[in-house]
């Protein structure tokens, strides 16, 4: 039974209830969170510091609460509106220069200055390095089709939008000093204030001490660093923006925000917030601390930095769905995000959606793809994998399509870029990711006088196969040869025969195609040909004699 053919939403509503998926687990703290505060519109939010460029964590962070919303909108029969803002910070100050933008030298000079009022490094395209960060933000989202509202920090600040919420920052000052305060380094809690002064004179983001504030006529005093006259400014309309901790709980507050999550890192950051909200007045939203993605060194991905994958560098080797799978799983283990997962994740989101009309409605609602597409997964129809396809270039050293396709043709007549453009795609992938990271590494291996002989054997065992042999036969070949020392496995098969380690087969792609694993060996010679292989074979023993 498939979930899209089930009797009335309320059937759907009861499976996802029983579910122990993790966007459904998220989706019943909201619902129980609105029983007990009742309201007619649920807002979901995610924040974006657009200091450095947009990177696949923040692409994570606004996938998993798609997800999260959309197991809401099931589990409330779409009865309650729902609402994603994609907030960004703009109204920061630039701390320092992020290490992967150009004209470096320029940007120094604006250090300080909220984000939104920075030349943009980049091009003359856009009015400010916050707006040139905010549109590729925007860019990635619509790219993924994503439902959300754009909000920007300058916008909400300067329009009056927020002014209502800061003003109760101000009648509430004390409550807030006292949350912030313990959390404070002693020099630091001297002179801490929760409100940051725009200078009028400067327009740098001043971190100073607030001398006076009248919270009947709204305003803050300080002492001009500089020049050391005293300065009165409104809180309201710009002229002031929040430290992060009381300005992510004012956002909360002023928007009704009911969901966030955050990276782990960010734990006691979220607790704090929550208990200025709470001052406010408000309820803190529900939500999650996600694990951190890390690089190839183990480090955090980090904007400024540049380290780790970007979303561009991503789909040049693969698919957005295979991205969002990446996403879904284990968001609460920290994760190696680097170019060597992306090959995995491909297939393996193959393998979900095959198996997701095989099972019955209950275990379609753990399924990723089910999230993944919003209850509505694609039917599956990819004829080979991802790895099989990377097999294919390495053996052949193609570097076009049409080198793969003729491949392809011959294993699957019929099979055209035309009839399956989703494989099509997969092609340009494959080719690219052979060329950047598996040529690069290629290194043949010498075998060793006893895996000379099962070579020969099976070249022979190969040769003597009709062309047109399936790759369950080619398979069977392979085992068969395998079967001798040192490649017997102590395990027996399915068959009752003895088995064959993966060392046989890790040998087959260490000799004959320089790599270290890749896909059913039967399944790569039906569609290389075994002619082919038979030749790959000879030219492994000639180079190693």
């Amino acid at each position: 039974m498939s979930t899209i053919d089930l009797a009335a939403p309320s059937d759907l509503r009861s499976l996802a209830e029983q579910s122990n998926a993790w966007p459904f687990e998220q989706a019943k703290a909201i619902v129980a969170r609105l029983k007990k505060k009742p309201k007619d519109e649920v807002v979901f939010s995610t924040g974006y510091g657009p200091s450095g460029l947009p990177h696949i964590g923040t692409f994570g962070e606004v996938a998993r609460t798609t997800m999260v919303r959309h197991a809401f909108r099931v589990l409330t029969e779409d009865k309650i509106k729902t609402r994603l803002i994609a907030f960004s910070d703009d109204m920061d100050g630039l701390r320092k220069v992020p290490d992967n933008v150009p004209n470096k030298e320029m940007l120094a000079q604006y250090l300080g200055k909220p984000l939104s009022r920075i030349p943009d490094p980049f091009s003359n395209e856009y009015p400010s390095f916050g707006a040139h960060n905010n549109a590729r933000l925007r860019a990635f989202l619509d790219r993924f089709g994503f439902d959300y509202e754009f909000a920007s920090s300058t916008d909400y600040y300067t329009s009056g939008k927020f002014d209502a919420a800061l003003l109760r920052v101000l009648e509430r000052l004390d409550a807030v000093m006292a949350i912030m305060l313990p959390s404070l380094r002693e020099e630091r809690a001297a002179t801490y204030s929760p409100f940051l002064p725009i200078c009028p004179r400067t327009g740098v983001v001043l971190y100073v001490p607030i001398v006076e504030h009248d919270v009947k006529a709204g305003t803050i005093s300080y002492d001009d660093p500089e020049t050391k006259e005293r300065v009165t400014l409104p809180v309201t309309g710009g002229h002031c923006k929040l430290q992060w901790k009381p300005d992510w709980a004012m956002r909360w507050f002023a928007l009704g925000v009911d969901y966030e999550m955050a990276g782990k890192d960010l734990i006691d950051s979220v607790k704090l917030s929550g208990k200025i909200c709470a001052a406010l007045g408000g309820l803190p939203p529900e939500g999650f601390n996600y694990e951190l993605f890390l690089d190839e060194l183990g480090q955090k991905i980090s904007k400024s930095k540049g380290n780790g994958l970007t979303i561009d560098e991503w789909l040049r080797y693969a698919s957005p769905e295979s991205l969002s799978l990446f996403m879904y799983r284990e968001p609460k283990s920290a994760k190696r995000l680097y170019f060597d997962v992306i090959p995995r994740h491909v297939d393996e989101y193959q393998q979900y959606l095959e198996a997701f009309p095989r099972q019955d409605a209950r275990q379609q609602l753990g399924n990723p793809v089910w999230h993944i597409h919003a209850g509505h997964p694609p039917k599956a129809d990819m004829p080979v994998t991802f790895q099989l396809l990377l097999t294919l270039v390495s053996s052949s050293n193609a570097e076009n399509a049409g080198t793969l396709w003729g491949f392809i043709g011959r294993y699957r007549p019929g099979v055209t870029p035309e009839s399956h453009p989703k494989l099509d795609a997969m092609v340009g992938y494959a080719i690219n990711y052979y060329r950047d990271f598996v040529a690069p590494t290629k290194k043949f291996r010498e075998p060793t006088d006893v895996e000379r002989a099962a070579l020969q054997d099976l070249r022979d065992a190969l040769s003597q196969l009709p062309a047109e042999s399936k790759a369950e036969e080619i398979q069977n070949v392979v085992y068969e040869i395998g079967r001798r020392e040192p490649f017997l496995d102590t395990k027996k098969a399915k068959d009752g025969r003895p088995g064959v380690s993966l060392d046989w087969f890790n040998m087959l792609y260490q000799v004959l195609l320089g790599q270290e694993k890749g896909p059913r060996f039967g399944s790569f010679v039906a569609v290389y040909g075994i002619a082919n292989a038979v030749a790959m074979i000879d030219g492994a023993l000639a180079r190693s004699g």
